[in-house]
């Protein structure tokens, strides 16, 4: 375990993941990717996030787990660092964000351990599991698209690979950690392909800022307090 320093911690809650237990816990990542509670999670989600239906709250959860990703890869890259928690001690809470009500992700602090970039290849596919069994607990409870849940990954990771990729600080080190995610054999067991450079399509994430990257719908503009997302195929 490494001590997280002011200015990671500052930029982790800026990103909905904070470093404190939670006022009012939901549930653990355990809890959700277990075989029997699944359902359950999502039908908590509809209420708090005051989705429509159990297809839109799924999504809607996945965009706030993709934000706790997307930080994950932060902050590897930027200080090889990396949360290697255990599923039970990474929970999930109802919180007020910007007049909303919200699920934000709360890894326990002791979970954030000094991890090489000489790792990238195990890191790379111990998260790319990690969200599998999202992806696989959610459409297990819910009628939703991998490709939707993906997608709703990647487009964390477009904005913050536009910003690590042009960082002199550190841009070496985020071209290894982005063309590692590009490798379909990470992806083996997952996709026969890697989705992310599917969705890359041949370009950097820099030329697809502003640009309808998605080839699905978010369902954002479904949950009431947020908008349509910015990359929506369904934009006009």
């Amino acid at each position: 375990m490494t001590k997280l320093t002011a200015n990671q911690i500052s930029q982790l809650h800026s990103n909905g993941v904070y470093t404190k237990p939670p006022e009012h816990p939901l549930f653990t990542l355990a809890t959700l990717t277990s075989h029997t509670n699944g359902e359950d999670v999502v039908t908590l989600l509809q209420t708090v996030s005051q989705s429509p239906n159990t297809t839109v709250a799924a999504s809607y959860f996945m965009r706030r787990f993709g934000m706790f990703t997307a930080m994950q890869l932060v902050q590897y890259i930027q200080y090889e660092e990396f949360w290697q928690g255990e599923p039970k001690e990474l929970t999930f809470g109802a919180v007020r964000e910007y007049g909303n009500m919200t699920v934000s992700t709360y890894p326990d602090i002791e979970g954030w351990t000094e991890t090489p970039i000489e790792a990238t290849a195990d890191v790379i596919r111990n998260l790319l599991i990690q969200i599998q069994t999202v992806v696989e607990a959610l459409r297990s409870a819910a009628p939703i698209s991998a490709n939707v849940l993906w997608e709703n990954v990647f487009g964390f990771w477009l904005w913050q690979f536009h910003v690590l990729l042009n960082d002199p600080i550190c841009s070496e080190e985020a071209r290894i950690v982005y063309n590692q995610l590009k490798e379909d054999s990470c992806w083996e067991g997952i996709s026969a392909h890697s989705r992310f450079s599917s969705y890359l399509n041949g370009s950097e994430p820099t030329d697809l800022l502003n640009t309808t990257v998605r080839k699905t719908c978010c369902l954002s503009k479904d949950v009431p307090g947020l908008m349509q997302c910015g990359f929506c195929p369904l934009k006009v």
